[in-house]
């Protein structure tokens, strides 16, 4: 096998193990609802942000994320559970309103929104517990860092097809218009925050079946 096809081979794997876990296309309709009140500029500048974002984590995990954990003592449970809480409260503010704001003047809608790059739309809904877990899982194909260096041509490939999908969606705003948008931010609401508890359950139930408690609870039930 030459080097070129093996290189190939890994970014090909990489966008096939990520893609289904970052889904985008599942993200869409949340991002329509998180930026409905802002302009198409700052939309996009948003969602180009929310992409780097997502490689950059995904990248970083992929570097040094097993050493980052084992130093902060953080479990792949335990992420789950953070980013479940993130998503629940996001859905929550927006399924009840509160995530809302009726400002005077549009122009400072436009300079007063707040950032939604970052959280929740890189982390956690493109690269949350899942997909770091993916990334931590495929160091293991990594021997040299030509190895990395094709990993994170996957993740960056990943992103942008992240990019294009959610900037398609953006048409979807004209189509449906704004009752549309508010109806569509209720559901998107309620569905966050069905996504957030199931996070925190997922995570709940990895520290539950954790072989090492299990033991030391069997130990200490045990005569």
């Amino acid at each position: 096998m030459s080097a070129l096809t093996h290189f190939t081979e890994l970014v090909l794997a990489t966008v096939l193990a990520l893609l289904p876990v970052t889904n985008p296309p599942a993200s869409a309709p949340a991002f329509l609802a998180l930026t409905e009140r802002m302009p198409a500029t700052r939309r996009l500048s948003q969602l180009r942000a929310a992409c780097c974002f997502m490689a950059g984590i995904l990248i970083t995990f992929l570097v040094g994320g097993s050493l980052i954990m084992r130093f902060f003592g953080i479990s792949i449970p335990g992420l789950r559970i953070a980013g479940g809480l993130m998503v629940a409260g996001i859905g929550s503010g927006m399924l009840t309103g509160a995530a809302e704001r009726r400002p005077a003047d549009p122009a400072d809608d436009a300079d007063g929104d707040r950032d939604i790059a970052f959280s929740p739309l890189a982390m956690p809904m493109l690269s949350g517990p899942g997909s770091i877990a993916v990334t931590l899982g495929l160091t293991s194909l990594a021997k040299t860092w030509v190895d990395y260096a094709a990993i994170a041509v996957g993740i960056v490939a990943v992103a942008l097809i992240a990019y294009v999908t959610l900037r398609l969606s953006g048409s979807i705003v004209a189509v449906i218009g704004r009752s549309g948008m508010n109806a569509l931010t209720k559901v998107m609401g309620f569905l966050l925050l069905c996504i957030g508890i199931q996070f925190i359950v997922n995570g709940v139930l990895g520290i539950a079946t954790d072989p090492a408690l299990v033991r030391s609870i069997r130990d200490a039930a045990a005569p």
